[in-house]
């Protein structure tokens, strides 16, 4: 009987997992496989791979380079603060101040940093102020970078915290009785034992921005081109849902290298 129970609670996972994850993987994989007048075609491939001026190969680069100097930055800026939080007393509420911007639409972000980095937002006002004047910000590299990184930063924060804040007091007070300073600890006991906390981390954020698209148009101005964006091109404006299904299948693969290369390895 008991048996039986446990089993009918499996049966919703599994059906999630096929209806929500399967299902689309497999119609996006069949749908690579189709040109735009809906005939079945190698094509698709063949142009990503093989196109003049190497157009999507480029992109993909692109893509790769955004979303590890987005990690880079999330990652120098969440390590440090989610220490920093293990220290303080009231933690937890910090933390959940931390958390409260990811309750905020995307949409809504992305249009507050419209206005704080526009040509009469509170940033050029602040220059304009100090005699700096005016400067471009927006539909920058720069702009683009640091908006993702602020929507990312909770997203490698939590993972690392959790791991940091679980870590046994007695490893650390150990390491000082054996002569360790500070960064000797730091370097051979805190560190290596919260590697599952950054890979979670640089999981969470460095396959997200493989494919922002929203960002790349309204903080970006088009400047920055992502498989993200080429997948809303094709699906949205071109109709070639064959190209855009075939560029999804790139990304759900280097999405899949990403996880096997961050994956948690044990010694033999």
């Amino acid at each position: 009987m008991k048996k039986t129970t446990s089993n009918l609670f499996i049966v919703p996972y599994f059906l999630w997992i096929v209806l929500f994850v399967l299902a689309p993987v497999a119609m996006i994989i069949w749908n690579s496989f189709f040109n735009i007048e809906g005939g079945f075609t190698l094509e698709n491939y063949r142009t990503y791979f093989a196109s003049q001026n190497l157009t999507y190969l480029k992109m993909s680069f692109n893509s790769i380079f955004y979303a590890g100097i987005v990690t880079l930055v999330t990652l120098l800026v969440s390590y440090p603060t989610a220490f920093f939080l293990t220290q303080l007393k009231h933690k937890q509420l910090w933390l959940m101040l931390i958390v409260l911007p990811t309750w905020i639409n995307l949409l809504l972000k992305a249009y507050a940093f419209i206005g704080i980095f526009g040509q009469d937002g509170s940033i050029n006002q602040f220059l304009s102020f100090i005699g700096v004047g005016p400067q471009q910000i927006l539909f920058t590299d720069f702009s683009f970078i640091f908006v993702a990184s602020y929507i990312e930063l909770p997203f490698m924060i939590l993972p690392i915290f959790n791991v940091l804040d679980d870590l046994d007091p007695n490893l650390i007070n150990a390491s000082r009785d054996l002569g360790a300073n500070r960064w000797d600890t730091f370097r051979r006991v805190i560190f290596p034992l919260s590697m599952n906390g950054v890979r979670s981390g640089v999981q969470s954020v460095f396959i997200p921005s493989l494919s922002l698209f929203m960002l790349t148009r309204l903080i970006g101005g088009n400047r920055v081109i992502t498989l993200g964006t080429a997948i809303e091109q094709h699906f949205l404006t071109t109709q070639n849902w064959g190209m855009g299904s075939t560029i999804g299948v790139v990304l759900i693969i280097a999405m899949l290298l990403i996880m096997w290369a961050t994956k948690e390895r044990r010694d033999r």
